[in-house]
């Protein structure tokens, strides 16, 4: 009897999939599973006949396979064992890091715009409003909480360290459609409630410094480690939206109060927070090794990581000669 092996590598992720479509396959002679902390190792031996329809049916459920993660190899054994699953690794096992392409799954199915996300959008800056004119932290901090202004920053990151622009593409837009909501809701509400320079939570977010742009380098890597071990998300995304959301808010009620010498200092903290989130976590993606692991897209993701962070630091150098051309004129 002619008989093949098909080797599939896949990712962790994909293990209920790949389950399913061979619980739909009788007779199979042989099937084993064996993981990894980086992939799933599938191995099938099956009749040669039969080998044609299996491999179109894995092609078509997992689209994203390339050649050398399906191999077909003829077979003049069959192995002792069958229906062979390895135990999962032991906690002690257990690497604190999570798989690279989980990271990646991760971010890429939860970067949408939908009227959930608009709603905490919208929620969240009018909350943070009311606490800034109120000069209440509390209410400020309740606004941190709701606001969904992490996972556009670190999807931008993980994009570029995968080297994957049509995921960059669309978090640009939906991270840059969450800011404009946000800052014209805030254009209005000032508009509505003008704010003036003795508010102490409006006063301290209209000047810019060094203290700043460390705290948003913080709050970017703090971002970036939370997508990359199994810790709480909340108290990074509050990190964050320090770093984002207030001094958003209060670019938005400085121009609808016409407020433009404030306005303009705050718009440059809300674009340094910005870069150096960004550069922030793409610098600790890179360190904690998470990218693509062929070495082919290894290259094209190196790339496109070197001119992303070359154009994040001509940025950051700019905005760091007008925050000290600011410090000049207040001395």
């Amino acid at each position: 009897m002619d008989l093949c092996l098909i080797k599939v590598f896949l990712p962790l992720t994909e293990e209920q999939n790949i389950q399913q479509l061979l619980s739909s396959y009788p007779g199979l002679e042989t099937e084993s599973i064996f993981k990894s902390q980086q992939q799933l190792l599938v191995n099938i031996l099956l009749k040669k006949e039969r080998v044609e329809t299996v491999v179109d049916d894995l092609k078509q459920k997992f689209p994203n396979l390339e050649d050398c993660q399906l191999l077909v190899l003829p077979a003049e054994t069959r192995p002792s064992q069958t229906n062979v699953k390895l135990p999962k690794f032991s906690e002690t096992d257990k690497d604190d890091r999570v798989d690279q392409q989980e990271v990646y799954t991760q971010i890429s199915q939860g970067i949408r715009l939908d009227t959930t996300e608009i709603s905490l959008v919208i929620l969240s800056t009018v909350i943070a409003a009311i606490g800034l004119v109120q000069g209440s932290e509390v209410v400020i901090i309740g606004a941190m909480v709701i606001a969904p202004l992490l996972k556009p920053n670190m999807a931008l990151a993980v994009a570029t360290t995968f080297g994957d622009l049509s995921l960059a593409i669309k978090t640009i837009k939906v991270g840059l459609t969450e800011i404009v909501i946000s800052l014209l809701l805030s254009i209005l509400l000032g508009i509505l409630v003008p704010v003036n320079l003795g508010m102490n939570e409006i006063a301290i977010r209209t000047s810019v410094n060094l203290s700043d742009v460390v705290l948003a380098f913080a709050s970017g890597v703090a971002g970036a480690i939370s997508l990359t071990v199994d810790e709480q998300k909340a108290v990074v995304g509050v990190m964050v939206s320090v770093a984002l959301l207030p001094p958003l808010v209060v670019l938005g009620m400085l121009i609808g109060s016409q407020l433009w010498q404030p306005a303009i200092e705050t718009a440059v903290l809300v674009s340094t927070n910005i870069v150096c989130l960004n550069l922030a976590a793409i610098a600790t993606f890179w360190l904690r090794d998470v990218r693509p692991q062929q070495w082919w897209q290894k290259f094209q993701a190196s790339k496109i990581t070197g001119i992303a962070t070359t154009f994040w630091l001509v940025i950051l150098a700019i905005l760091i000669s007008v925050i000290f051309m600011f410090q000049i004129n207040q001395a």
